[in-house]
């Protein structure tokens, strides 16, 4: 049996191929998208340009944009970044040790900071976290200048996905003690009826829940090309 890491190496290796196949035939279409702003400028936030092949995953944790996001981006031959791994490179600690010490409000911040660095960007898949939606200005950011994923999975699946993490902060009770599968199943509950109505503003909505992994990214491959596709033809007919 395979380890963790040789099924990673596996999986790479498996979609690089798929990539590779696939651009054959996209060539011109992933060159066209592909061109990059003007290094160093930047648009105020009301009049950003919008990027439709700047991919954003939203979704609650455990959805699988940081396990499925990677892969896809591969597909489509796009970079990959992990907005909350930015934004602890940037803070030089954790997102734990953020929320510890400088509060929520400090860490929202850092969110949106962060956004409007990569916001101009092309051909970039952005994992974000699970709550980014919740702050307007990030929520506008993101709706002006990409195109916005939902990755969705129901509380029970997500509940099994996290039950043995120790890393994310709104699952744990008061006194950062962990809760039982039954209190992290609340929890999520709560807090996706509380997010799921901006979620459900994405462009794209995947559900997760009992797909191979390879299956979703295809369909999460195959349904952003189309997207981005269909996008341009209406910003250029919309341009004569």
């Amino acid at each position: 049996m395979l380890s963790a890491d040789q099924n990673c190496c596996r999986k790479a290796i498996i979609f690089d191929r798929m990539k590779q196949s696939r651009r054959a035939g996209y060539g011109s279409f992933f060159s066209y998208i592909g061109r990059k702003s003007t290094a160093g400028w930047r648009r105020p936030t009301s009049q950003r340009m919008k990027h439709h092949s700047l991919i954003f995953l939203t979704g609650f944790s455990g959805s699988g944009k940081s396990t499925i996001g990677p892969l896809v981006a591969n597909s489509l031959g796009f970079d990959f970044i992990d907005l909350d791994r930015e934004i602890e490179t940037a803070a030089g600690k954790s997102i734990n040790r953020i929320f510890a010490e400088d509060g929520e409000t400090a860490f929202r911040e850092l969110e949106l900071r962060t956004l409007e660095r990569i916001g101009s960007q092309e051909n970039l898949l952005v994992s974000l976290g699970g709550g980014v939606l919740e702050n307007d200005r990030c929520f506008e950011l993101i709706r002006q200048t990409g195109t916005l994923i939902y990755m969705k999975s129901s509380p029970e699946i997500l509940s099994l996905r996290l039950q043995h993490k120790t890393d994310r902060p709104l699952l744990k009770g008061p006194g950062g003690e962990k809760l039982s599968k039954e209190e992290i199943q609340q929890r999520i509950a709560e807090i996706l009826e509380k997010r799921e109505p901006r979620y459900l503003k994405a462009d794209l909505v995947i559900v997760t829940d009992s797909k191979k992994i390879g299956a979703t990214v295809e369909e999460m491959t195959r349904k952003i090309e189309r997207h981005i596709r269909r996008a341009l033809r209406n910003s250029n007919q919309l341009k004569k």
